[in-house]
């Protein structure tokens, strides 16, 4: 699939050791891009990961370690990849923590993990990363969402993620507003069920869930340099579906 030209530009996908984060990293990768791997615990996939990324065509990868829900962990994050890499010109925000249980069986950890990860760690690592993007002549964060997050998606099972997603909408917004004169880009990314999910409904619209490519088409939209008037805008990347249908 053809791709932006990233050449020489800096990618942080947080989460990229796995699942879509890591066919994010892999996707800018193949465009040239200098690929930051992030990850929590996954060492060793991230370093499969950087190495896999390097073969298919990135400047140069390194691999960070850290928790986006700590504000001196993601102060460590940046300024590690900072170091190897330069300043940040790419953010996806990708980690968010899942929760299908009952929102009243949940502890409180749990809830709050789930809360934290989409969000919170969604505000500290664009926070952060604006330091460095203010002064750029290019540069784009993308938020990863959840589909009919904007439609006031409610369940009791699943809630907090709901809540969260509904709120990382609603933050790419603001943040689109806030950075519309400093040539920033933000923008998000929702899908339904992906084809790396955990479960499938009984029906999926279309027949199939999303594939990674279905993703990557909208992320390289959005990172597109010639793309720079798009900013606050969401694309549901889930085959039409509709909530009460399912």
């Amino acid at each position: 699939m053809d791709g932006p030209d990233l050449d020489g530009r800096t990618v942080l996908v947080t989460g990229s050791a796995r699942g879509i984060g890591r066919e994010f990293l892999l996707a800018t990768a193949d465009c040239g891009a200098k690929t930051a791997v992030h990850y929590h615990t996954s060492a060793e996939e991230a370093r499969e990961v950087a190495a896999e990324a390097s073969a298919r065509g990135a400047t140069e990868t390194t691999t960070v370690q850290g928790d986006v829900t700590d504000p001196d962990s993601v102060d460590e994050i940046f300024a590690a990849v900072e170091s190897e890499l330069g300043s940040v010109d790419v953010l996806v925000n990708n980690v968010g923590d899942f929760a299908p249980e009952r929102w009243d069986d949940l502890e409180f950890e749990r809830w709050n993990r789930v809360l934290e990860t989409n969000f919170n760690g969604t505000y500290l690592c664009s926070k952060r990363a604006l330091g460095g993007m203010r002064e750029a002549e290019y540069a784009r964060i993308v938020n990863v969402g959840y589909a009919s997050s904007e439609k006031g998606l409610v369940s009791p099972k699943n809630f907090p993620y709901f809540v969260a997603k509904a709120g990382v909408l609603m933050f790419t917004r603001m943040l689109a507003a806030d950075t519309s004169d400093d040539g920033i880009t933000v923008n998000a990314i929702s899908p339904y069920v992906v084809e790396n999910s955990a479960a499938f409904p009984a029906e999926l619209p279309r027949g199939r869930p999303a594939n990674y490519d279905d993703l990557i088409r909208p992320l390289f939209f959005f990172l597109d340099p010639e793309n720079e008037y798009v900013s606050g805008e969401n694309i549901d990347v889930d085959g039409g579906w509709l909530p009460e249908k399912v």
